[in-house]
């Protein structure tokens, strides 16, 4: 395990699922998201500031940690293999399990499963990409 991190390439990476995020829970599946997860759609998720803080640093935290496994200087088919296997099946089905148990809608799994998928498929995209 190599610690010659792409630090410019980890923070594209972290700012990559706020616009992601920003689309998925935006535009894209907001309605049904709100719907399935007993959400009202037009209330302030707590302190924007402490949310979206909390959110980047979390986002920055897992693209570092991505970074670590892939290595200095990922090919590009490495990362975004290994984005879709960790993206799907590792934090996907983490997700899958809780929501199980949480009696949770299949669709709601499917939007937010579907978000940490993308975001570790761009993930390795940046990565793959930024040498």
């Amino acid at each position: 395990m190599s610690m010659d991190i792409n630090w410019l390439a980890v923070v594209a990476a972290a700012v990559s699922a706020f616009v992601l995020g920003g689309l998925w829970y935006g535009p894209l599946f907001k309605n049904a998201w709100c719907r399935e997860a007993g959400v009202d759609p037009n209330a302030a998720p707590g302190h924007p500031g402490r949310v979206f803080g909390s959110a980047f640093v979390l986002a920055l935290v897992a693209a570092f940690a991505f970074a670590v496994l892939l290595g200095p200087k990922p090919a590009l088919a490495l990362g975004l293999h290994h984005g879709a296997l960790v993206g799907g099946a590792f934090v996907a089905t983490s997700f899958g399990i809780n929501y199980a148990f949480a009696q949770r809608s299949l669709k709601l799994w499917l939007i937010d499963g579907g978000y940490h998928l993308l975001q570790f498929v761009l993930y390795g995209l940046i990565l793959g990409l930024w040498h």
